[in-house]
């Protein structure tokens, strides 16, 4: 696949997510709006039954995130599941972010022709099929909302070895119904997070991924305690039980993928 191949594609993809009455200046102004905003590539990487997580963890520590750092991309999140996490699934996930879509093709090639990476790297490329390190990769490409343009790390919050994360995801059943629930975040939903005490890091619509049309966003709490309390406070908010009754708001929502997270030692989130 070309590099203007991939560009066409991802142009069209941002184009499928305004409304099908959007006027043609009004796509120009949110084209121009979109080059302002940061990207993110959620990259999971699925263990499976028979991964290695010693092998993908050294690899992300000591090749890819410091490869990464060196093409000024950052600060990168790694995590992998919380003790309480729900999901029964062992995997890693890797928050990415990017100046623009054409970054990850760039980044990406900027990577593979580093050569203190592919050294680093080594171990782990070298594997074969009969040993894989992960079962799959699995990625989306986010484009940050107007809510949150670009990921925000609140002061000191590395430094609280007790901090847990959430990693949301809503799929929506159509693409209406995803660019309604994405009005309701721009347009009420974060202040009532922000009263409550849900810290969001990034949010982002999805350009490209396995579950669109969504949106996804990663928050973080002091410990697991200030977490729960926190959404018990969201789901009481009076200024909530306002935004969700808006009959427009209605049925956004069809599924909630929800990651409940900690932070590898070497993330930068």
């Amino acid at each position: 696949m070309t590099q203007s191949f991939f560009f066409t594609l991802l142009s069209l993809a941002m184009l499928a997510l305004t409304s099908a009455s959007t006027t043609a200046a009004d796509a120009a102004t949110a084209a121009s709006n979109s080059e302002s905003k940061q990207f993110y590539e959620i990259r999971t990487y699925l263990l499976g039954d028979n991964g290695d997580f010693e092998a993908v963890d050294q690899y992300l520590g000591q090749a890819l995130v410091p490869a990464l750092q060196r093409q000024d991309v950052g600060p990168v999140g790694v995590f992998t599941p919380a003790e309480n996490d729900t999901l029964d699934q062992a995997r890693v996930i890797v928050v990415i972010p990017l100046k623009s879509a054409g970054d990850l093709v760039k980044v990406h090639q900027a990577v593979q022709a580093d050569a203190t990476y592919q050294s680093a790297a080594k171990p782990y490329l070298d594997r074969g099929p009969e040993n894989p390190p992960f079962e799959r990769i699995s990625s989306e490409l986010l484009v940050a909302m107007d809510c949150m343009p670009e990921l925000n790390v609140p002061q000191g919050a590395l430094d609280n070895p007790d901090r847990v994360y959430e990693l949301r995801l809503y799929e929506s059943a159509n693409e209406r119904l995803g660019g309604l629930k994405v009005d309701m975040f721009n347009n009420g939903e974060v202040p009532i997070f922000l009263k409550s005490g849900i810290t969001p890091i990034l949010i982002g619509q999805a350009v490209v991924g396995p579950q669109t049309p969504n949106l996804t966003y990663l928050t973080v709490y002091e410990n697991d305690e200030a977490r729960r309390k926190a959404w018990d406070t969201f789901r009481a908010h009076p200024d909530w039980q306002v935004l969700k009754a808006v009959e427009k708001y209605q049925g956004t929502v069809s599924k909630i993928d929800l990651h409940i997270l900690q932070a590898r030692p070497y993330s930068q989130l």
